[in-house]
Formats: C-alpha cells, structure tokens, sequence
C-alpha cells in the first residue's frame, strides 16, 4: 500500500489529507482541532487525525507533498517589496521573521514535524495543487479546469485540461492581477475580514444595486473580451502595505473604509452588488475562453473564488459546458488533497480509476467520527443529561421537533471537509418559518441578520423546488426558487431598500429564500448521507416540505465543531433546543455548564 500526506499551511486554512493506493481516506482542517478560525499554522492536530484514521505512523508513510513551492512564492515577495521600496518596508519586515524561522526551511520543518520522516517530499506548484483538487476527484474522465484565488506563487488564476490520470496548464495570469485579491479589496473596504468575510459580502449583494459597476471598470480593472485582465495598482496597497487599498480608492468612493462591526449602510450593500456583478462577468469571460482553447464539454473549478456559489449558478445557467464539479474544499485547504493526488498519478504516474459514485470525493465526508459508545462515555463522564433513542425512532421523533419549530444540533457521522456543513456538523429548522431566519441568525448564530441560509433538500425533489436540474452535494450552487413556491412582492413592498427587505415574506420557505429568490442548495442523497436523508424524508412526511434549514454547527468567528464537547460547549452557549449527538439527544431544559478549562485533546480519542 503506498501512504501519501498532503499538507497545505501558512497562508490560511491550513489543512492534511491522506491518500492510501489513490483513494481518499481523510482530510480535515487544522481549524477545526485548534478551534482557532482560519488557522494558518503548521496542521499538526490534522495530521495527526489523518494517520490514525489511516491506521499508520510517520514512517510508514512513502510520500508527503507540500502544496506550493515556498522559494518561488518568497522569491516573488521580495521583487514585489523591491519594486515598491521604501514604502513596503514595514510590511516586509514583519513577513521576513516567519519566511527565515519556518517557510524557507519547509523541507526541514516537516521532516522535524514527522517525526524524522525519511522519505521524499513533493513540492507542487499551488495554482497545480488547485487543479488537481478540481479534477482528480471529478467524475469526469477528461475536463477543462479553471482555478481562481488570491495568489499562489506568482499565478493568481489558471486553466488547462485533465485527461485520464494528467493534469495540463494551458495559461496563468499572475500577480498582481487577482480576481481574488479584487474582492478581498472591497471585501476590506466594506467592513469584513479579509480571507473569511468575502462569502458574507456574497450574500449582502442582493440587498444593494450595482451602481459602481461602471466606476470598477473605468478606474480599476482593465477587462479584456477573452477575460484576462490589469488591474490599476494606483488604488491598490497590498503590494506594499498592510491594507488592501489605498486612500486614492478611499477617494473613489467617497470615504474611508467601513470599520469593523459598524452599521451598514446602503453605500455598503451597492458596492458588495458591484464588485460581484464585475466578479461574474470575469468568471463567465474566463469560461468562455477555456471553453474556447480547450473544446472540453465539462469545467471542474477550485481555488478561493469558486467558492462564489452565485458565480458558479450563472456558469451552469450559462451552458457554456454541459456540466461542472466544484472542489468542495475549494480555498487552500484543498491544496493538501490536491498536493496528494499530484503526487498518485503525475508524479508516480498511475491511472485514475472510475469513481464509484458520483465522484471521488465521498460526500467530502472525511473527518473525525465517534462512536456512540463514545458518545455515552462522554455525556456520563460529565454528567450531562440525555436521553437514548432508539435508531429507528429517532428521524421521526426530530422531524417532529422541527416541524414544531425548534432548532436542533445534529452531530452524527464524518465530520465536513471544506467550509460547509453538508449534515454531519449541522444546525437544522423549519423553513418555512418567517421568523426563522432570524432567530438562528441573532440567537444562535450571533451574526449579521442579512446573512442567509441555505437548504438541504431531498435530490428526488430538488427540481420540484428548484430551478436545477442537476445535483448539488457540497452547496457550492446558487438556484432560483420555483416560481410556483413564491410569493409575488407588492408595489408598497417593492419601494423597501436595503436590510427593510428582510421582512417581506417571499415563499413558502421564507427562511432560506433569499431576497432575489435564489438559495444556495444542498442536494441530499440516500447514498451519501441515509441518515440525513432519512430526517429529511421525514420531516416532509409531516410537513409536504421536503427540506430543512441547514447551517454549520458553530458560532460566529469560531470553527465548525469537531468533537462531543465542542457541540455541547456550543448547544450550550446558545439558544439551540435540542442536540442529537450520535443516537443521544439532550434538551436543553435542565442542562449544566461545564465548569473550568477542559483539554479537548483528552477528549479526541477514536479507539
């Protein structure tokens, strides 16, 4: 059996994942054990999890791939401080400390880190990495691949063709021409957090009109008809400084940008409906010249920006290409599957064998899992009160609740890879409640009230609900509700602006109707996930709905959960009704806080 580790670290999302014989048997994010959002650092926590789920140690591992090349990415850090010294002195003296100590030392490092791991270590190209995440996993025997992010070495976006077990690029747009970099911009200019708040700007967009396309295109970005594109370094700073723009773009829209957690205004939702609408139209240029140069008949994408769902729905509804397959793990973690799969068929040169089922990627479940013999001994050990219900009865019994509209912690199965939680780490409601939406927002969640939230719906139904005609496992497609399903919004209605819109109601499921009609859809079949579609089909049996609200189990600015105390310590910090953990389910009437500081590593025990 050949044994390879994928890492991806040091930017964000740091991630492992372990491929056996070219199968995927695990991956996870770093996050997720540290409980640290976002964590860049070495995944220690993920490896560690990934090579017990493979039931071997460090040295039985024959290849470990790392999922850039850290010398050409430093080397492109340095001509860029170059090119803009003085000004960019601070910046690189802050950057300097980490690339002498840990990144330019990356093949030392794993090998200290891997307990003397002999063996040889693979360096991929990043923007390769990406690629190989996309179409490896794909059900597709060849493919287009399009990758679109921030920047990896110089490379911030590229497209080639995947054919049997090889991988091409056919053409790179480099730094510091980022579509990604584009949006992070505004997605720093309205308030959010760079590298985590970019999907929160995707869902304030509809609330706003997009009113500085045109100033985008006249001052910032030079699009061309095939898609590549300048952009205007003038308005721009993450070059040389610690901001992404610069008082010249402050200028061009007219005032400083938003601070943190202050109110929103409409300036904020019209510039979010720009920068996406821009975002769009270079997605669908960039499409159609990979379709053009490649004559593929399907698109498989990854990178940060295919994360963009809304881009995404207008690729397919597009019909540029029969069909697409989107990376769930699209951002960097996703790097580390990638780095592996490089490593089992480029480097080692071994076919790609036809997936099983839909695709390689098994549902994206590939996290930890326990048992509920596990679970027991946890809720006893604290005594936390529960109650057992029996496998058969338990769908049924939660359909209830929901139907009564409670919300409910499900905790069951392999934990998500990606930043989506496709029901295993999820909280589920009713959504045809018009105050639901709400309530999960403010009082479970504690974010921003105009964020949205998606569905998961039963795949038989999806297109009875939905316009879609395909599936969509990993949440990564925006549809339109089915016209049928809508409520028509009246004249006086039509005259609300901005966050006012959040009270109409739209549909027959007005929780996880957005305000332009669409959601960002998981499909649940039987095959991967038979428990949640068991619940699902329940929950319709009661209620003719065959869907429920489905959003990640955590808590604003922290991971989704990992383990048994993670979700208690979350049911028990927020205003959840119920948790199902395994076939145990707590109430949160007459429960206690847990007391003091507890190591979650004495927690994590698989056996």
């Amino acid at each position: 059996m050949v044994n390879i580790l994928g890492i991806s670290a040091f930017y964000h999302d740091s991630a492992a994942c372990l491929i056996q014989d070219g199968e995927i048997i695990a991956a996870a994010q770093e996050e997720r054990f540290t409980r640290k959002k976002h964590d860049f650092r070495f995944p220690k926590q993920a490896i560690a999890y990934c090579l017990k789920e493979g039931k071997i140690s460090e040295r039985e591992l024959d290849y470990v791939a790392f999922y850039d090349k850290p010398f050409i990415k430093f080397e492109r850090i340095v001509e860029t401080y170059l090119a803009y010294a003085p000004r960019s002195l601070k910046s690189f003296l802050l950057a300097l400390p980490l690339w002498l100590k840990e990144k330019l030392l990356m093949t030392d490092l794993i090998r200290k880190e891997l307990d003397g791991y002999k063996g040889e270590i693979i360096f991929p190209e990043h923007h390769e990495s990406h690629a190989a995440s996309a179409f490896y996993p794909s059900p597709f025997e060849e493919a287009a691949f399009l990758t679109i992010d921030g920047v990896g070495e110089w490379a911030t976006a590229s497209f080639g063709v995947g054919k049997g077990h090889l991988i091409e690029t056919m053409y790179e747009l480099h730094f510091p021409h980022s579509l990604g970099l584009l949006y992070s911009a505004f997605t720093y200019y309205t308030g959010f957090k760079v590298n985590s708040g970019e999907y929160k700007m995707m869902g304030l967009a509809p609330y706003g009109k997009p009113k500085y396309v045109n100033l985008i295109y006249e001052h910032l970005i030079d699009l061309r008809e095939d898609g590549s594109f300048k952009l205007n370094m003038e308005y721009f700073d993450y070059c040389a400084g610690l901001r992404m723009t610069n008082d010249k773009f402050n200028k061009l829209f007219g005032g400083k940008p938003r601070k943190p957690e202050a109110p929103m205004t409409q300036k904020e939702m019209d510039l979010a409906s720009s920068i996406q609408v821009v975002t769009e139209e270079v997605v669908l240029r960039m499409s159609r010249q990979v379709k053009k140069l490649t004559g593929e008949k399907n698109l498989c994408l990854a990178g940060g920006v295919a994360l963009n769902c809304v881009a995404n729905g207008k690729i397919l509804r597009s019909g540029i290409f029969d069909d697409l397959w989107i990376q769930p793990a699209s951002s960097d973690a996703g790097g580390a599957l990638g780095a592996a799969l490089i490593v089992w068929h480029q480097y080692m040169g071994n076919k790609r064998k036809p997936a099983t089922r839909r695709d390689g990627q098994r549902g994206s479940y590939l996290g930890p899992e326990f048992s509920n013999e596990f679970i027991e001994s946890f809720l006893r050990s604290r005594k936390i009160s529960h109650k057992k219900l029996a496998p058969q009865d338990m769908p049924a019994l939660l359909a209830e609740l929901l139907a009564q509209g409670k919300v409910i912690g499900w905790f069951q199965g392999r934990m998500e890879f990606g930043p989506r939680a496709l029901g295993s780490r999820s909280i589920l409601g009713d959504p045809r409640s018009p105050k639901m939406q709400s309530i999960m927002n403010l009082k479970i969640k504690f974010r921003e009230s105009f964020r949205p939230f998606a569905p998961s719906v039963l795949s038989e139904k999806a297109s009875e609900w939905f316009e879609i005609q395909r599936e969509s496992p990993y949440m990564l497609l925006v549809a339109d509700l089915k016209k049928d399903k809508q409520r028509a919004v009246t004249e006086e209605e039509k005259k609300l602006n901005g966050l006012d819109k959040l009270r109409l109601i739209r549909s027959e499921i007005p929780a996880v109707t957005h305000v332009d009609y669409s959601a960002r859809i998981q499909t649940v079949n039987r095959e991967d996930n038979p428990l949640f579609h068991q619940l699902i089909s329940e929950f319709y049996k009661k209620t003719g709905c065959p869907l429920l609200i489905n959003t990640s189990f955590n808590v604003r600015g922290e991971p989704i959960v990992c383990t048994p105390l993670d979700a208690y310590k979350c049911f028990m910090r927020t205003n959840m009704d119920y948790l199902i953990m395994g076939n145990y389910l707590l109430e949160k009437t007459g429960q206690l806080e847990l007391k003091g500081d507890i190591d979650w590593s004495k927690e994590y025990e698989l056996d």
